[in-house]
């Protein structure tokens, strides 16, 4: 049996989620989490194999939750469910210590297969995720700009995006203003745009989201 660990903000998510996998003899749903330090924590307090893990949830997210949760429990298997495309966050996922990635609109159709693959010690990621690693392993430079941010830059790029300002992503990355006026200049000079219009307007030609999480401007 693969016991399971669920963590999404959204009750609705993990309620189909659950429901899917309730029709799947050899998986077993045994824990939740509704944000990043509930993931922790289950993490931390109860015995399973593969924790499903939105990207976006409140309170600690993104790599930085699956770098600690691989940090304090090495064994753990680590499936990404997350709204953005492949080619925003895969790589950044899998780099971080993850064993897979799905979009959630493929979840329905992938998820059961992701599970198994990753509990039996395989990876669940595409042909074209697995040659941009090989690249990167072999010390191709990726072409797109962006790909050279670092995951905390890229984090607070797809903020920026959302329209959000230097003081809201200080506060919800729990950091300081200064550092997130850091980041913001570091990631301009590496795209290469003097100005956050020009920056929003690089981020649209690149397909990049804006964070799901984020809050929107009223």
């Amino acid at each position: 049996m693969i016991r399971v660990v669920l963590a999404d903000d959204h009750t609705i998510v993990r309620e189909g989620l659950k429901h899917l996998l309730s029709s799947t003899p050899d998986i077993s749903v045994v824990g939740e989490a509704v944000d990043g330090f509930e993931a922790l924590q289950r993490v931390r307090e109860l015995d399973f194999e593969v924790l499903v893990l939105d990207l976006s949830m409140p309170g600690k997210s993104g790599m930085d939750l699956i770098k600690q949760a691989r940090s304090e429990r090495p064994g753990v298997r680590i499936v990404v469910l997350s709204m953005h495309q492949e080619h925003q966050y895969a790589v950044r996922a899998i780099r971080a210590g993850a064993s897979g990635y799905l979009t959630k609109e493929s979840a329905s159709a992938q998820l059961v297969s992701a599970i198994r693959k990753v509990a039996a010690g395989g990876a669940f990621i595409s042909a074209e995720v697995a040659e941009r690693l090989a690249h990167e392993a072999h010390g191709v430079q990726p072409e797109a700009a962006y790909s050279r941010l670092s995951d905390r830059e890229y984090e607070v790029l797809t903020l920026l995006v959302s329209g959000e300002s230097v003081t809201a992503i200080a506060a919800r990355l729990n950091l300081s203003v200064k550092t997130i006026s850091t980041h913001k200049a570091r990631l301009m000079q590496k795209i290469g745009v003097d100005n956050q219009a020009d920056l929003i307007r690089y981020a649209i030609a690149q397909g990049i989201d804006a964070d799901p999480g984020a809050e929107r401007p009223v």
